[in-house]
């Protein structure tokens, strides 16, 4: 049998599962630049900056052209060198390249690709106008001025989380990324995930920065600050300073945070224990009683707004459990002022997170009292990591220190919540305890689905459930078609927005290969692996939280402070958008164009009810709106107002007998 292999620059190379050129240069140590290109989204060619010249083909992208036996390939011709440059300046034309302030700075790609190419000056002229900024999201800001058009955070949005609520528009040289309907992404269906933030290369969106909030907090001498810190956060803080990735950090995090001006510094691992407690209670009543199963977990606020948004009918699914950031806010407010002596509003909690969902979900109405949030602040480790910079400490040089009591001591079901399948896995241990007395005979059987979704068959003694571990809003959104048509098989389902769970969250120290994220997953099950708290009950910090403060799960002080309630999402704002007709109409239509009613033929009646107007001159008597959801999802689509009364599966010609009953 004949080897199947490629040359690249005079060495031969085995082809294996590469589905590129590209693949099998860097398996070989050959660094060909790209821009748009990632591993775990579609190719799309975009940026042109990975040309390679393929002996016979010419000048191809190596990131779309798949390797044959036999093929001849060079990387780095002097032809390739000049194309390559050119682009890369194209680009840079077309970029506000005020580097020192941007966000981006450092971790930008085009900063990279400047200086591994030797750019020296831009020999094009700009031809961008300057637009504003977009601050309207709680978790993310839009810098169009630095989009370069490469399409990373459409497919993101789309490919990873199946909501598409930013895309193309316009052609030509008006092109440009914008949400829906060119709005803001505070008014959109953007449920804050920030996947679009972790995959853009220049800055064009970024996670919104809190620093300067937090810095205000830490320099008011009346004011006590506590940090918590999320798992995921210790085995990927050490990246932002040239470590490993995955490298366990945790000493050295309490003590940044102790130096930085920080009075407490406690663990969310601990109140990922408290959410083991009260959701895996939560999971053996439903199962015991057979009601609104299967659970599915909270802890993910993303996912949360998804399903909000998405599929309102199946949040009394939910685990009413708040997450664990919320959950230690809400102890945190109600425990210490009085402990150390200080009112709540001199009391404030800023969350570390890897997650750029987290700052949304800590400004939901939910989670605020007449105290005020119950979580002040979020930041991400990204800038975590630049304020250890700022207050010039050498983090790789500092000796470990340990969490604050009473919040400082977790179990390692705790802290694999930060990895996809950790939440299961840590209510698995819950129920194998309360159920058997120990975890020794839980039998657990894995089987992949598919890429995002596992499957695992739990048996406990007599107990037996099916349980999903879900990664990906686009996979929830399959699972959660299931459970509405009745074929699914589960009695469990964790979702987690991010692909590989917290780990990879978009306030994460930023990657370009996806291998890293499996190394944060290792260093978070070493963790698990190596601590003398195996499961949450045998926590006994835990317990004295509970036995002083809660009395017991499913109490009512518990309930208060640990659990919170959901409720359905408009898509998008009140306001509808004006398409087309007067403004002081006769008859005012407006149209759903909200997932469910586009499936019903929104887009088909919207053009054929334009085109009715325009044919009979009807432009000055009718109005066109789109709207999204009148909150009346259980009627046939699509969805119409005509003037104040909202018809159900509505036809063109209804609307015609409408416009001649007015006229």
């Amino acid at each position: 049998m004949t080897d199947n292999k490629i040359k690249i620059n005079g060495c031969e190379y085995l082809i294996e599962n590469e589905r590129n050129v590209l693949e099998i240069a860097r398996k070989a140590g050959i660094d060909i630049p790209t821009f748009c290109y990632h591993s775990e989204l579609s190719v799309y060619g975009a940026c042109r900056m990975c040309l390679v010249e393929i002996e016979g083909r010419g000048i191809v992208t190596s990131c779309s052209t798949p390797p044959e036996n036999g093929m001849v390939v060079w990387t780095n011709t002097r032809e390739v060198r000049s194309i390559r440059k050119i682009n890369l300046e194209l680009l840079l034309a077309n970029h506000e390249r005020e580097c020192t302030t941007c966000l981006k700075n450092g971790t930008c790609s085009l900063q990279k690709l400047s200086r591994t190419m030797g750019i020296e000056k831009i020999r094009y002229k700009s031809t961008v106008r300057r637009e504003m900024h977009d601050i309207s999201s709680s978790a993310l800001i839009r810098d169009p001025n630095k989009c370069v058009l490469c399409g990373d955070c459409v497919r993101a949005c789309d490919e990873i989380q199946g909501i598409g609520a930013i895309d193309f528009s316009w052609r030509g040289a008006n092109a440009k990324v914008v949400p829906v309907f060119n709005r803001k992404l505070g008014e959109i269906e953007c449920v804050d995930c920030g996947q679009c933030a972790r995959v853009c290369p220049t800055g064009a969106i970024v996670p919104k920065p809190e620093i300067d909030e937090v810095w205000a907090m830490i320099d008011d001498p009346t004011v006590t600050v506590v940090a918590q810190v999320a798992p995921a956060i210790r085995v990927a803080l050490g990246e932002y300073f040239s470590l490993p990735a995955g490298t366990i950090t945790t000493g050295k995090l309490v003590a940044a945070l102790r130096r930085i001006g920080f009075d407490n510094v406690y663990d969310t691992a601990f109140t990922a224990d408290v959410t083991v407690i009260e959701e895996g209670s939560e999971l053996l009543k439903r199962l015991s009683e057979a009601k609104h199963l299967p659970l599915i977990t909270s802890c993910c606020p993303a996912w949360v707004k998804f399903a909000e948004q998405y599929f309102p009918e199946l949040l009394e699914n939910l685990s009413t459990c708040r997450s664990p950031q919320q959950m230690f806010g809400s102890l945190a407010h109600k425990i210490m002022p009085d402990k150390i002596g200080k009112s709540n509003d001199k009391f404030k909690v800023v969350s570390v997170m890897p997650c750029t969902a987290k700052k949304f979900e800590a400004g939901r109405n939910e989670f605020t009292t007449e105290n005020g949030r119950d979580v002040d602040a979020v930041i991400t480790t990204q800038e975590l990591g630049k304020m250890i910079e700022s207050a010039g400490i050498r983090f790789t040089d500092l000796k470990d220190e340990d969490f604050d009591m009473p919040f400082g001591i977790a179990s390692g079901a705790g802290i694999i919540f930060g990895m996809s399948g950790g939440v299961t896995e840590a209510v698995v241990r819950f129920a194998a305890e309360k159920i058997a007395g120990d975890t020794s005979t839980c039998k657990v059987v894995k089987h992949k689905v598919s890429d995002g979704i596992t499957e695992l068959t739990v048996n406990i003694g007599a107990t037996s459930f099916k349980s999903a571990v879900v990664y990906g809003l686009k996979n929830a959104r399959t699972v959660c078609n299931d459970i509405i048509n009745g074929t699914s098989p589960y009695q469990v389902i964790e979702v987690m927005a991010c692909p590989g769970g917290c780990v990879n969250g978009a306030g994460q120290p930023v990657i370009t290969d996806f291998n890293t994220v499996a190394k944060r997953a290792d260093g978070l099950r070493d963790i698990d692996n190596t601590s003398k708290i195996y499961t949450t009950l045998s926590n006994s910090s835990v317990a004295k939280i509970y036995s002083e403060h809660l009395g017991h799960s499913g109490s009512h002080e518990a309930h208060k402070l640990l659990h919170t309630h959901y409720s359905s999402r408009k898509r998008v704002r009140d306001d509808a958008f004006h398409l087309h007709g007067s403004v002081t109409p006769k008859l005012s239509v407006s149209i759903c164009v909200g997932t469910n009613c586009c499936l019903g033929g929104a887009h088909e009646l919207m053009r054929d009810l334009v085109a009715y107007i325009n044919t009979h001159t009807l432009q000055e008597m009718v109005e066109v709106k789109a709207a999204f959801c009148f909150e009346k999802c259980s009627g046939k689509a699509p969805m119409v107002m005509i003037n104040n009364d909202i018809v159900a599966g509505c036809t063109l010609e209804h609307i015609q007998k409408r416009i001649n009953d007015v006229l």
